[in-house]
């Protein structure tokens, strides 16, 4: 016998202040999980929202609109997980090795995101989508930074700890960055897709000594 489907709540075109917007957000974001910035479609949130289509527009004008303020809530997400793996770090360390520690951490959170929230990954980092006028706290982790910022902090305790010399600081956060958001497509999206998650992670933490010493 066949299950019975529930009925789709019918569309409304009113919410309280503020609560359409959130709604509509957490529609494309949950798209973006599971389809990638391509799957965020403004009438599909809208759908999910249970508003009319119209209803949409006073919050996001567009599709690129609405795909601005998932990318923001992406890139928080990312460094939310940097965030989780610093927390973990025993601080009564040594400053040097809390400082390698520090970048071994936002470094492996990184990494482990790609993998566990790929569609949300691909789309913080969807390169057809600006997110440079979206207010900073709806980009950063609980500390007030994004991903780029919480990697640049985690350098600057090698420099402090005395672990890099300071004329070898500027630009290299984007050699750090490059090296793991490289490993991090080659995993999802590249031919290291399908390696059981223990070989992925093992290797993760081989770039991430080649990083720490590179530096």
């Amino acid at each position: 016998m066949p299950i019975p489907i529930a009925p789709s709540p019918p569309p409304r075109s009113t919410y309280r202040h503020g609560d359409l917007r959130r709604a509509l957000l957490e529609s494309g974001v949950e798209l973006a999980r599971s389809g990638g910035p391509d799957a965020v479609v403004l009438r599909e949130a809208t759908r999910r929202a249970g508003v009319v289509p119209n209803a949409a527009y006073r919050h996001f004008a567009s599709r690129q609109a609405l795909l601005q303020a998932v990318r923001a809530a992406a890139l928080a997400a990312v460094a939310v997980a940097m965030e989780a793996e610093l927390s973990a770090l025993q601080p009564t360390r040594k400053p040097a090795d809390f400082a390698r520690a520090s970048v071994r951490a936002v470094g492996t959170g990184y990494l482990r995101f790609a993998q566990a929230e790929t569609g949300l990954f691909r789309t913080a980092f969807a390169t057809t989508v600006d997110v440079e006028d979206v207010p900073a706290e709806t980009k950063s982790g609980q500390s007030g930074m994004n991903p780029f910022e919480l990697l640049g902090a985690a350098l600057d305790r090698l420099v402090d700890a005395g672990v890099m010399p300071p004329e070898r600081r500027p630009g290299a956060e984007f050699l750090a960055w490059s090296a793991v958001h490289g490993l991090a497509l080659l995993i999802i999206d590249g031919p290291l897709r399908g390696m059981p998650r223990e070989q992925t992670d093992a290797l993760g933490q081989r770039l991430l000594d080649m990083v720490e010493k590179g530096l």
